[in-house]
């Protein structure tokens, strides 16, 4: 088998179906199959699976074990030579396995690979390439403190359209060879949540492999979406820095401190910036719709609803028509419109000051989400 894709859930049924349907959707000229690890959902996403998609293999955990422990799981019984690591709150195009499958063939030392992430609202996610955090990076990071001579938390020495040998990948979508990850021990299961994509990467690079980031297929990540960023989120991000910074950079005492203190003081001023109102959801006044489906069309009968299957990809004159009608939310049927070519429209209208939002194939809701840091919205059509 060529590629086994591993998929760690916790209550996002939505994001899960569509993010299922895109990788099937890009399996067909491979060997895959997808495997999907449920930390005990209460929301019913192991059911959809079951009697929507049979094929794909379900782990149903009995209690919410973390994400390192359940895609270790994941791995465990994959049957492909390499494994994606993706989240279910992602969606990738039709041709993303053809393409990382073939890169990473013809790398002799590889590792691993990260795509370019964006996120709902078609911003590029700077974390899709990230440098070492050694100690004095992250204190730099962490203090706000930029400087050439010590490093950047991102990789930098890479544009974001350029593909390249990096350090760290994010655990959001992370190809690797199985027998590396078996090599390196998969992911440390003292990290709950956060940091073990760190981790896996820098012992990936100890044992002389190589990670790339290929920027030459666009993935979207509704980031946030499978956790919710609220102070628990926070809570397993602070353990987690503390684990990768004790466990690979243990220094003098002195150091220990202003690192210790600088990680305190980061989780402090993270903590009461969520304390504070979260940002209400836009209304949709005015839709663009790419598609031709009935009851989408009469979900917004009582909105301004511009039908036009024929602008797709017409970018100029989609912009013309976003501002001549003051259109603030465009509809992509997955119907008419390929997974590629809706994120091609993320990407090339993000500066639009609209939202997005996609009707998957074979489902009776739209999903969307406009930032990395909204959650998103589920519009279930009736």
């Amino acid at each position: 088998m060529d590629i086994s894709v591993v998929i760690v859930n916790y209550n996002v049924a939505y994001f899960l179906e569509q993010c299922v349907l895109s990788v099937k959707a890009s399996s067909t000229n491979l060997n895959a199959e997808i495997i999907v690890v449920d930390n005990n959902s209460t929301d019913k996403s192991c059911e959809l699976l079951s009697e929507k998609y049979p094929e794909i293999t379900l782990i149903q955990n009995k209690k919410n074990i973390g994400f390192s422990k359940a895609n270790n799981q994941g791995v465990a019984i994959a049957k492909g030579e390499y494994v994606l690591i993706l989240n279910p709150d992602t969606v990738i195009a039709e041709d993303t396995l053809d393409k990382i499958f073939a890169f990473a063939k013809i790398k002799n030392n590889f590792g691993a690979l990260g795509a370019k992430l964006i996120d709902g609202a078609g911003k590029f996610l700077p974390e899709s390439k990230r440098g070492i955090p050694t100690p004095q990076v992250s204190f730099n990071k962490l203090f706000a403190i930029s400087s050439k001579r010590t490093g950047k938390y991102y990789a930098t020495h890479l544009a974001e359209n350029e593909n390249g040998i990096v350090d760290v990948l994010v655990g959001a979508f992370m190809f690797i060879k199985k027998s590396v990850f078996n090599e390196v021990k998969g992911f440390d299961e003292d990290y709950f949540m956060y940091g073990e994509d760190i981790d896996l990467s820098y012992k990936i690079l100890i044992k002389g492999y190589q990670n790339y980031y290929f920027s030459e297929t666009s993935v979207i990540h509704y980031k946030g979406e499978s956790t919710k960023k609220d102070i628990q989120y926070l809570k397993y991000f602070h353990k987690a820095m503390k684990i990768f910074y004790k466990k690979h950079f243990k220094l003098n005492k002195v150091y220990d401190f202003f690192m210790s203190f600088g990680i305190e003081l980061w989780f402090l001023l993270k903590y009461f910036k969520f304390k504070l109102p979260s940002e209400k959801a836009k209304q949709i006044e005015a839709v663009l719709y790419f598609g031709k489906n009935r009851k989408i069309e009469n979900y917004f009968n009582n909105k301004t609803l511009v039908v036009s299957e024929n602008l797709l990809n017409q970018f100029e004159e989609i912009k013309e028509r976003i501002k001549r009608d003051h259109i603030d939310t465009l509809v992509f049927d997955n119907d008419i419109c390929s997974n590629a070519q809706i994120i091609e429209h993320f990407e090339k209208l993000k500066n639009e000051k609209v939202s997005f939002k996609i009707h998957p194939k074979q489902t009776m809701f739209l999903i969307g989400s406009m930032s990395a840091t909204n959650k998103g919205e589920i519009n279930f059509i009736s």
